[in-house]
């Protein structure tokens, strides 16, 4: 059993604590890995030498930081497949799933490479009488960024590249649960020019999550998870005087209209829908067809759509469509939400529950699930799933989808499907979400962009990545500056002249 390690100031660093946590294969059930839970103790001397590296780093010229990021971008590109096998073998996610998963993180470094821009400030000639006002871009010191099981690539890129870039340090939490990737990416940082200590990967629990939230020296915290956490995180953060951005939950609809092209509809809905088992923030799990007629046919093209979905491990090749869910309790909790909505009476169109592969009988396997008839009261409509199950919500109108949407607590991420301008016009600008998708399905937003929910789904004023990832890394000083100079009768300073 492969035993994994820190990553401090530079190296590896094995367990001084003596506690541990275990790292599954989600194919098989089996214990692939032991990781160490680092001590509050542990956390906060990592913290330590990070701020001392981070001194020099913060000093060090943008364009400088820039090259790194260069080099960086470089060796990911390089170690691709090695990246996307480290996510596969931990996650389950078939590694056509997993190098996106590696590609989406590169591309924040790719924006990354232009920190000289993005941390540009501003200039005001002559504000006054020889006064000029210019606005400083600086590095915070030491930030912090929890990151999830589900993207064990993407979303640790999305935070470090930012904040690195930015001249801060950061003490990187990954999920107890897909932590190799951090670590992989580190070396590779390091081996960029990323100066020792700048970077610290802490594997950790609760125990080292609350002594992120309560050090000191730490001045902002990033945090993807669920939505509880996400709160849970904020608060304590905010009590503590940090800056917090935190990611949570998502119930994404995708209404589909009447005059929408059924066939594309039906594709994007299978693949947004069980592509990475569901366990995607931004995955669609309601889809809400306009009219009864429209949702007879929508059902009628699914279903061969959904038949020929092939489930498997990562190593059964290219053609698998998903994997296992990340853990056992995973898996129970999905099947029984799937057996609720049974209960409380939503019509099961296809039941992944008995789901099973020769060979893998104790991996996290879930089969691909469809309910039709499911209402808003319904735990399968209220809880987000994160497993291959998709809801069918019936509304007679428009106006009743949209307000399906608008009345939710989440605001991930949403999308329509429809052949007419005006409607989708009025969808983007009425719907209560941060990402909207007209005729797509999954609307991540490009990296030169900027990523971020409403309401349950976010907590915090600034996004992930793009322009708003600089300001949420750096604080700006405004400095107002006035010469005497030049002003001078028979030798001496004219102060009149300066009044």
């Amino acid at each position: 059993m492969e035993e994994l390690t820190h990553f401090i100031n530079g190296k590896r660093v094995a367990d001084t604590s003596g506690r541990f946590a275990d790292v599954f294969n989600p194919a098989t059930g089996e214990i692939q890995a032991r990781l160490p839970l680092a001590t509050p103790a542990e956390l906060n001397a990592a913290v330590e030498d990070a701020a001392k590296a981070q001194i020099a780093w913060g000093a060090t010229n943008p364009q400088r930081r820039a090259r790194v990021m260069m080099k960086f971008g470089q060796l990911i590109n390089e170690n691709m497949d090695k990246l996307a096998e480290c996510v596969s073998r931990e996650h389950g996610k078939t590694l056509p799933d997993a190098r996106g998963d590696v590609q989406r993180g590169l591309e924040v470094v790719e924006v990354c490479m232009g920190a000289p821009h993005m941390l540009k400030g501003e200039f005001t000639d002559d504000g006054g009488p020889g006064i000029d006002l210019y606005s400083l871009r600086q590095p915070l010191g030491v930030v912090a960024g929890i990151t999830p099981f589900n993207f064990p690539a993407m979303i640790p890129l999305w935070k470090m590249a930012p904040a690195l870039a930015s001249g801060n340090a950061m003490i990187l939490k990954p999920s107890e649960r897909t932590p190799s990737t951090s670590i992989m990416l580190a070396e590779l940082l390091q081996e960029a020019g990323l100066p020792d200590g700048v970077l610290q990967v802490v594997n950790g629990d609760k125990e080292a999550v609350d002594a992120i939230l309560d050090n000191e020296t730490i001045q902002a915290v990033g945090f993807v998870g669920s939505t509880p956490i996400a709160q849970y995180i904020y608060g304590r953060a905010a009590s503590n005087g940090k800056r917090a951005q935190c990611f949570g939950g998502a119930k994404n609809h995708m209404i589909i209209m009447p005059d929408a092209d059924l066939d594309k509809a039906a594709d994007a809905l299978v693949g947004a829908s069980y592509g990475a088992a569901g366990e995607r923030c931004m995955a669609i799990s309601v889809a809400v067809p306009v009219g009864q007629e429209t949702a007879d046919r929508l059902i009628d093209k699914l279903l061969p759509r959904i038949e020929k979905l092939r489930v498997g491990p990562y190593t059964a090749g290219e053609d698998i469509d998903y994997g296992p869910l990340i853990t056992a309790q995973a898996k129970e909790r999905v099947l029984g939400l799937i057996n609720s909505g049974i209960d409380q009476g939503a019509t099961l169109v296809t039941d992944g529950r008995d789901f099973s592969l020769q060979g893998y009988e104790n991996g996290f396997f879930v089969g691909p699930t469809l309910f039709d008839n499911v209402t808003p009261d319904m735990e399968i409509y209220k809880q987000e799933i994160f497993g291959p199950v998709l809801s069918t919500v019936r509304m007679d109108t428009y106006e009743d989808a949209l307000q399906l949407i608008i009345d939710n607590d989440y605001g991930n991420g949403t999308a329509i499907y429809t052949a007419d301008g005006d409607t989708a016009r009025d969808f983007a600008h009425r719907v209560n979400v941060g990402m909207v998708g007209i005729n797509f399905p999954i609307p991540v937003p490009l990296s030169y962009h900027t990523f971020g929910g409403w309401k349950k789904s976010a907590f915090g004023d600034l996004n992930q990545y793009g322009p708003d990832a600089f300001r949420f890394y750096t604080k700006t000083k405004t400095v107002t500056a006035r010469w005497f100079s030049g002003i001078k009768e028979g030798g001496e300073f004219n102060f009149k002249a300066m009044d």
